[in-house]
């Protein structure tokens, strides 16, 4: 991710970003009209420098001993996160994971909504629709059906098997973002981005630090 001075943004501080606007929307909610950094850190679980850092990459984002502007800062990463308007993202594989996130409400959270879902041709919910009326077509319907669907973003939930061939399908269709819930790197044109959830490793770690304490 680049600022408009085309400054890289460290890949910590880009992962980041959505923490902050989802503290400033709940200081927003709560009626808090300025933050300093010690606030910001407290309410993320990291370190005031590390606040400081992160927002020096945007330019001022704030005065010293003033602290920031809680509705200018909550408007600003909605609209470096594209949260202004609503995203459309399509869900391929509809097995347990895929079903959850069929259910799991994206749009009253952010302003993301999964509009369509896909499985493989002789899959029993393929010509369905879910409970809150997404479609399920069949994998070989993907191309007809986001033309003019405004979609280039895909959430991928299939076997480890089948993610680089689906994924391929997927960007040959026009797809230019992904998150992979298939625990396997993908290999796809540069053009493409593509984020990782791991939720097997996550545990792991989380059972490593545990045990090591």
């Amino acid at each position: 991710m680049k600022t408009d001075k085309q400054t890289t943004i460290p890949r910590a501080t880009a992962k980041r970003l959505s923490l902050y606007y989802r503290i400033f929307k709940r200081f927003h909610a709560e009626r808090i009209e300025k933050a300093n950094s010690k606030q910001i850190a407290e309410a993320i679980g990291i370190d005031s420098a590390t606040v400081r850092r992160d927002f020096s990459y945007f330019g001022e984002l704030g005065r010293r001993g003033f602290g920031y502007d809680v509705k200018k800062l909550m408007n600003f990463f909605a609209e470096l996160l594209h949260d202004n308007s609503i995203t459309n993202v399509m869900l391929v594989g509809v097995g347990n994971m895929g079903r959850a996130l069929l259910h799991y409400r994206f749009h009253e959270r952010n302003k993301m909504k999964i509009v369509m879902a896909f499985d493989t041709d002789d899959h029993p919910d393929v010509g369905k629709t879910s409970s809150d009326s997404i479609p399920i077509y069949g994998i070989s319907q993907i191309r007809e059906k986001i033309q003019g669907a405004d979609i280039k973003t895909a959430i991928l939930s299939v076997p480890s098997v089948k993610a680089q061939e689906v994924a391929s399908i997927l960007v040959q269709a026009g797809i230019k973002g992904i998150l992979s819930f298939s625990p396997v790197h993908l290999n796809l044109p540069k053009d493409v981005v593509v984020q990782y959830v791991d939720l097997t490793s996550e545990l792991q770690t989380l059972l490593y630090f545990m045990k090591k304490d």
